[in-house]
């Protein structure tokens, strides 16, 4: 009968529940568990980067000199004098000589340091060999890759002016310099390389599509030579910022999630030896989490997109009103 039937299911049902309720019962408390140390683990490791830090990571233990390329604006010019303070020797490097020589005797007068300038223009492939040169015999325990170039503003690749020379700037910049520096600087048994890649290498900016692939070898790059020499006394940084009060982000006002370059470093060189890749800066950290844990992929390129399309629009409508 239908009520027979019904019964017997109702006990079959009862049977499986007292079978699974156990089961279920000890994989939800595994999972809570493997969930609250997670989140432990998470927070004592964000207390340990974020408020501790790693003050002591870099200091002229490594070695008496600090070279810094794109030093005479911006993020390396902060990077140039931080390493002053600390007592660093700095070999200032960059393309215009008349720069160079202001940010030297700022540097020396401030932070009555020697400094050493190396005029080069990274646009090239041929200027190693004079860095070479001006860096033999000196004791360089820290180096610093932040030269770099971008779009005037964001295009579609094939509408980028003078777009063969574009290309070749751009790489010989932002990529055959990182490694070129890392063959030239010769470093002992000990020894710190920041490379600065950027934010847009965690995921795909349309619009500004070959700098953010440009940006996205430098961290594969830093990360492979990280693995590579970290057993050899040498750490290689990822370094991927998020928007900074610079010149070449066209930001003039600071606010807490674009700081000014002096605060950011500050905050970045305190992250060496805790993080191989790091955005440097807390506000950029939890950007960083939130643009690549919790939204997909597509959307930010989406996003980005969307974005970018309106910053060349108006680029472009202001340029035809001059």
């Amino acid at each position: 009968s239908r009520s027979f039937r019904n019964a017997v299911m109702q006990l079959s049902l009862e049977a499986v529940i007292r079978h699974t309720a156990v089961p279920l019962y000890w994989i939800g408390v595994g999972t809570t568990a493997w969930l609250s140390l997670w989140s432990v683990y998470r927070l004592l490791s964000g207390l340990r980067v974020w408020v501790l830090g790693n003050a002591r990571a870099i200091s002229t233990k490594l070695g008496k000199w600090a070279a810094v390329t794109g030093a005479t604006d911006g993020i390396g010019k902060a990077y140039a004098e931080e390493l002053a303070r600390r007592g660093f020797a700095v070999v200032l490097i960059s393309r215009s000589q008349e720069k160079l020589d202001d940010v030297s005797k700022s540097i020396e007068c401030r932070y009555g340091v020697e400094t050493k300038t190396i005029a080069v223009d990274f646009g090239g492939t041929d200027i190693y060999p004079k860095i070479e040169a001006a860096l033999a015999g000196l004791e360089v325990g820290v180096l610093v890759n932040n030269v770099g170039i971008s779009y005037s503003y964001p295009e579609y690749f094939l509408n980028v002016a003078d777009l063969d020379k574009f290309i070749s700037t751009m790489i010989n910049v932002n990529i055959t310099s990182v490694c070129q520096s890392f063959v030239v600087m010769c470093f002992r048994s000990k020894g710190v390389i920041l490379n600065i890649s950027s934010a847009s290498a965690m995921y795909p900016i349309p619009l500004l599509s070959l700098y953010s692939a440009s940006k996205a070898f430098v961290d594969y790059f830093s990360q492979g030579l990280n693995a590579e020499y970290k057993n050899k006394g040498v750490i290689i940084q990822s370094v991927l910022p998020f928007f900074v009060a610079t010149k070449m982000s066209k930001i003039r006002k600071a606010t807490l999630d674009k700081p000014t370059p002096e605060r950011y470093v500050a905050a970045q060189l305190k992250t060496v030896g805790l993080q191989s890749q790091t955005n440097g800066y807390l506000p950029h950290a939890i950007m960083g989490w939130l643009t690549t844990a919790l939204v997909p992929v597509n959307v930010m390129i989406q996003c980005s997109m969307q974005m970018n399309k309106a910053v060349r629009t108006a680029y472009l409508k202001k340029r035809k009103g001059h």
